[in-house]
């Protein structure tokens, strides 16, 4: 039977207006997410030197790695929590929410022994120089101790979106990032009454923010009773129930696997970029900073449309569904070209921060700035189109299209291409490998059978036996047998 509507409600109500203020929380906590980052960076970098800026590299690549798996399985168990909203089946998203949270932190505990124990393997098989395997290994372990926690803050987050609130999960990256970015200095430095760590120091400081901002949002879930919240006989939903584990591992693993997919591919590109020269090298690495900047809103864009779309396939309101994957054409289009036009306009200056104002690489960036940037209006319509049709379980193409356009087709432009336009071969692969993804997303979008997939929680064991039992035996018959 239904339940009450959801306090998030996103099947009713203007699409744009609805949309925006869903996009918005997330675009905050990408951006506070990227400037803790680069805070961070700034305090290794200036309190330790250039060996442990490569330390705290070679373990973040590490740490890439797992959250991208865990990014996958969040997904798919934010869509079944979406769509369960959008039916008014709470205890449904609860016990997809339960298994995910199972499933996660069993092997996040395990990986993070695991990683304890094996960190100087890791940071070896990574060709991790050697004057910074030590402090590396320093690093690393202390974030390893971290994991369970900062997997619990992704995965509450995450499922706080689909249903329907990205208020919550903006407040508590306010937290962390204040935690995270205040106690790094303090704590490398030894600065007033804290101990001098070293770069130990900046992970460990990761890590107290990671605990705070987690369990004080799992604390703020029950305060608040927000619908993910377990209680009494639901804390059972925690041990991960087999048919939901496979759905989430189904889904799931095709959308961590796109993680890999693109940083593969950036890493492919590194290496092409890397035999132009140091100059270009540091141009490339200037306009991946800009880049990160101008591909959030396509990212917050998507998150609400992936959000949005899973409530109201869940509700059944494929009407809704169309007006808000163009809605989401349109707002990322506009915001994204705001974004583009005013970096190019303003990229000496921002550029200057990063090698200085008189360096031989501004002018090569801006070059690939002016080539490039445009990419970034293509990827973002895919990235819509792509949500939209993830949120009724359609994972596989979406990785298919991308790994296809990206390898056979950028990488086959920018190394074959080069003997007609020179290095530019380079930056015209991207946005020719993004009008090739935005293409291949546009027909399956149009043509491909996503819609007719059906996408829900499967009954809990006991019920489906119960129900069985009530069809076979005499008390449960409309007739009995003659």
């Amino acid at each position: 039977m239904a339940g009450p509507p959801p306090r998030h409600d996103l099947t009713q109500g203007p699409i744009g207006r609805t949309l925006l203020l869903f996009a918005l929380p997330t675009l905050g906590s990408n951006i506070l997410q990227s400037l803790n980052g680069s805070i961070n960076t700034i305090w290794v970098g200036r309190f330790l030197g250039e060996q442990a800026l490569a330390a705290t590299a070679n373990a973040n690549i590490i740490m890439f790695l797992m959250f991208s798996a865990v990014f996958g399985f969040g997904m798919a168990a934010t869509i079944l929590i979406g769509q369960s909203m959008g039916r008014r089946d709470v205890e449904a998203a609860r016990r997809a929410f339960g298994s995910a949270i199972g499933l996660v932190m069993g092997g996040a505990c395990l990986i993070a022994i695991i990683g304890w124990v094996f960190a100087p393997q890791i940071l070896r098989l990574l060709a991790t120089p050697g004057e910074a395997q030590q402090m590396a290994l320093a690093y690393l372990r202390v974030i390893f101790l971290g994991l369970p926690f900062s997997m619990l803050g992704v995965l509450i987050q995450m499922s706080l979106r689909g249903t329907g609130d990205s208020i919550t999960p903006l407040w508590f990256m306010v937290l962390s990032v204040i935690i995270d970015a205040g106690l790094n200095p303090l704590l490398i430095d030894g600065i007033g009454p804290f101990p001098r760590m070293g770069i130990a120091g900046s992970a460990t400081a990761t890590l107290i923010a990671g605990i705070v901002s987690s369990l004080g949002l799992l604390a703020y879930v029950y305060w608040r009773d927000l619908p993910v919240r377990l209680r009494g006989p639901e804390l059972r939903y925690l041990i991960p129930e087999g048919a939901l584990v496979r759905t989430i591992v189904a889904k799931g693993l095709p959308m961590g696997a796109q993680m890999l997919v693109m940083s593969t591919a950036g890493l492919t590109m590194v290496g092409l970029v890397n035999r132009l020269g140091v100059d270009t090298a540091a141009a490339y690495g200037v306009s991946q900073q800009l880049w990160t900047y101008i591909q959030m809103p396509a990212m917050a864009i998507g998150v609400a449309v992936s959000g949005m779309a899973a409530q109201n396939i869940g509700a059944g309101k494929w009407d809704r569904v169309g007006a808000i994957t163009r809605s989401g054409l349109i707002f990322n289009t506009i915001v994204t070209l705001i974004v583009i036009v005013a970096i190019i306009l303003f990229d000496r200056p921002v550029m200057a921060l990063f090698v200085g104002s008189e360096s031989p690489a501004i002018p090569i960036a801006r070059h690939i700035q002016l080539l490039a940037s445009w990419t970034f209006l293509m990827f973002g319509a895919t990235m819509v189109l792509f949500s939209t049709v993830r949120a009724n379980g359609a994972t596989v193409p979406p990785l298919v299209i991308l790994a296809f356009t990206l390898f056979p087709i950028r990488f086959g432009f920018a190394f074959f291409g080069q003997r007609w336009f020179g290095t530019d071969a380079l930056w015209l692969s991207f946005p020719i490998g993004s009008a090739f993804s935005l293409l291949f997303a546009s027909l399956y979008y149009r043509y491909g059978g996503w819609r007719s997939q059906v996408l829900v929680v499967p009954p809990e064991p006991e019920k489906v036996e119960e129900e069985t039992l009530a069809t076979t035996e005499p008390a449960g018959r409309l007739q009995p047998n003659c």
